[in-house]
């Protein structure tokens, strides 16, 4: 193992375990050419192992006994449940034994252990959960979407920073058009949060690409390639986002089914409706990444399935062979006097 990119992945995390993460996670190491540490109870992720192939795939099975509730504080985990899956898979990427960590367990958990375990990245006053998000045209970055509820100015400010080298490296975006998202798009509307941070961006250095403000409404455009915001409003539109999604999916199955001429035309546009079905589900991506950390991390869906598991590994392994990381330590060290400055206001 020691020449490949190495994702540790939490077994035991999210609504079903081993059964989903573990076949998705192997398909991702096939896929990718990446090794494996699957951390869990060594029975269990063992009896899942011996249900499917493993030819061609590079793992090892990290024992933990214990496993992070999700009716658990994230402060309770860290201190008494030294042995939990997620506290052992942070350890192996701070002992430089793992590159990156993905989990579909307590995302609570995954952040605090995350930024007390790896450690934050130096000048990054608090990590940021980002989210790919399909538009009209091509997938964007929206951040913070719920690590952090209540934030500082310049913290949107880091968060811009860093989800700039995220959407240049794993969206392909030379030049990523920043939006702040505020309840106008004129310079000066938003509560003060949102002014004192426009300010920030506006005299930010190592060319970053910023648009101004932005609209919910814009959002879904595809006209910005990221949209930052702090993790109460981001979490909201997550969430709003996919109700919506998966509502707008029922109404048009109940729709598309109440008459023959309906079903008939449903049989005719079968493929379009399942580039639908694929433009909002977020299996698609899998995972959300915790950026500004030392090592990387990836937060997924707690009902993800195999198919988010997968793609979530995927993406983590491709965070590690880009370097990214090095890009966004780059951004926040050039724009350190703005952050002070930013600190600085009242």
């Amino acid at each position: 193992m020691s020449n490949a990119t190495i994702i540790a992945v939490d077994a035991m995390g999210g609504d079903f375990g081993p059964s989903v993460v573990v076949p998705g996670a192997i398909e991702a190491a096939r896929d990718k050419g990446i090794a494996l540490l699957l951390v869990g109870d060594q029975a269990k992720v063992q009896a899942e192992l011996a249900r499917i192939p493993l030819d061609g795939v590079a793992y090892d099975v990290v024992h933990a006994s214990e496993v992070a509730g999700m009716d658990e504080k994230p402060s309770d985990i860290l201190r008494r449940r030294k042995d939990a899956s997620i506290q052992v898979a942070c350890r192996l990427v701070r002992d430089g034994q793992a590159h990156g960590i993905v989990s579909a367990g307590h995302s609570g958990a995954t952040v605090a252990c995350g930024m007390f375990i790896m450690g934050r990245i130096p000048g990054v006053d608090r990590p940021a959960l980002a989210t790919i998000m399909p538009t009209e045209k091509n997938p964007i970055v929206l951040l913070d979407v719920g690590a952090n509820v209540d934030c500082k100015p310049h913290h949107l400010f880091q968060f811009g920073l860093m989800a700039d080298a995220f959407a240049r490296d794993l969206l392909s975006c030379e030049s990523p058009r920043v939006g702040l998202l505020s309840i106008g798009e004129e310079e000066g509307k938003g509560n003060t949060q949102v002014k004192e941070a426009y300010e920030l961006f506006k005299l930010a250095q190592n060319g970053i690409n910023f648009v101004g403000n932005v609209e919910g409404r814009d959002i879904f455009s595809g006209e910005v390639d990221v949209v930052v915001c702090d993790g109460f409003v981001g979490n909201v539109a997550l969430k709003l986002s996919e109700g919506l999604s998966t509502s707008l999916g029922r109404v048009l199955k109940r729709e598309l089914l109440s008459g023959l001429l309906p079903k008939i035309g449903t049989l005719l546009a079968k493929s379009a409706f399942r580039r639908f079905a694929q433009f909002v589900d977020y299996a698609e991506y899998g995972g959300a990444p915790l950026l500004g950390l030392q090592g990387i991390a990836f937060v997924c869906h707690g009902k993800s399935n195999s198919k988010a598991v997968r793609s979530a590994v995927k993406l983590a392994a491709t965070f590690v062979e880009k370097k990214t990381n090095e890009r966004l330590i780059k951004a926040i060290s050039a724009n350190e006097e703005l952050t002070r400055y930013g600190k600085a206001i009242k």
